[in-house]
């Protein structure tokens, strides 16, 4: 893949095609497991080196793994893989606490230290909603980031002396709050207006922490570096992507399928929650984009039949693919993790998130 087009299709996607309605149920539907290792089966198949799915249905949880894993093993629910995107919605979690406890407001303008001009366009400012919901106008990425980028960590060069001189020539395409437009800078604004130049550690704090997360962080513990997942392009390992001033985009995150397994069932069971209020905030929608899709705060909300919602939400870094699913109608969710980049193309999503939608329209068809 030619270096610039890999720079520009692996930091500006938004992360997967939504598959029309539900997969068909087996005739005979396998047990969970047997259902899950199907899947996980063609993961491998679809060209990932390893990969493994967590899955919460009927009261149930079930984690499995398959392929080459760290020491040559299978990997499983705490094997260590980069999030990605999905990563977004623990941003969102952080803003609705902030909102839940009064000490800020989801139309409150976007607001960053002296020196970090905020763009503008049209009679009102950007607020957190809109940067929550993709809705701001800002581009996908800062105007200067790629250049100087390495393809294979595009996002570790960049320091916040370059986010103040990027800001500072950045356009927004629309007005705030009128159009849908995927942004990781406005996610990773997001992050430094909650906690500037400290958003890992306040994303710990006040989300992965209270939820459990342990494995959910920036920071690659030793242990946590023992259970990593290499990450590959193209056949070829390639390191991990860095990232000290975005990340609230999740473009450095880490995580395991146990941890988003019990992130899912608090999104599933908010009531049992910590952040029972916070969850609930994020999954309400607040805006619509052209052609009907929904958004949470973080979250897409898409319909599925008989009135349920299916919340959902993919990602992906330079070497690894990831996609997380739920419907708190049917009590089901999924979350698939592969080692190895994929794009979407015109006509066929990324296997990771096909394989998501299905398994979970399998749970969840009638």
């Amino acid at each position: 893949m030619q270096r610039r087009k890999f720079l520009t299709v692996a930091t500006a996607t938004a992360g997967g095609t939504l598959l029309a309605g539900n997969a068909a149920a087996a005739d005979d539907r396998p047990d969970l497991p047997a259902l899950v290792r199907r899947y996980v089966t063609r993961a491998l198949e679809a060209g990932s080196p390893s990969a493994v799915c967590g899955v919460i249905h009927g009261g149930r949880r079930h984690v499995a793994g398959a392929g080459e894993g760290p020491g040559g093993a299978a990997p499983d629910g705490g094997t260590v893989y980069q999030l990605g995107s999905i990563a977004k919605t623990l941003t969102a979690t952080a803003l609705a606490r902030a909102v839940c406890a009064g000490t800020t407001r989801l139309d409150a303008p976007l607001t960053l230290p002296t020196g970090f001009p905020v763009p503008h366009r049209g009679p009102r400012p950007i607020t957190l909603v809109d940067l929550a919901t993709h809705s701001s106008g800002l581009p996908s990425l800062p105007p200067n980031l790629l250049a100087g980028a390495d393809p294979y960590d595009p996002y570790a060069h960049y320091t916040l002396d370059d986010l103040s001189s990027g800001l500072g020539e950045t356009t927004l395409a629309t007005e705030p709050g009128s159009q849908y437009a995927y942004s990781n800078l406005g996610v990773g604004l997001l992050g430094q207006a909650l906690a500037f130049d400290a958003v890992d550690t306040m994303l710990r704090r006040r989300v992965a922490g209270p939820l459990g997360l342990k494995d959910t962080t920036t920071a690659l513990r030793p242990d946590m570096a023992a259970r990593k997942a290499v990450g590959h392009l193209a056949g070829e390992p390639v390191p991990d992507w860095r990232d000290p001033v975005l990340s609230a985009a999740g473009t450095s995150m880490y995580s395991t399928a146990d941890d988003m397994v019990r992130f899912l069932d608090a999104q599933l069971h908010p009531g049992g929650s910590p952040l029972r209020a916070a969850i609930e905030l994020t999954q309400r929608p607040h805006f619509t984009a052209e052609g009907g899709l929904r958004l949470g705060l973080g979250w897409h909300l898409s319909p599925l039949p008989g009135g349920r919602t299916l919340t959902w939400h993919t990602g992906g870094t330079g070497g690894f693919s990831t996609c997380a699913a739920f419907s708190r109608e049917s009590g089901s969710a999924v979350v698939m993790m592969v080692n190895t980049f994929s794009e979407e193309t015109a006509t066929d999503p990324r296997p990771v998130d096909a394989l998501t939608f299905g398994l979970l329209g399998e749970l969840t068809a009638a």
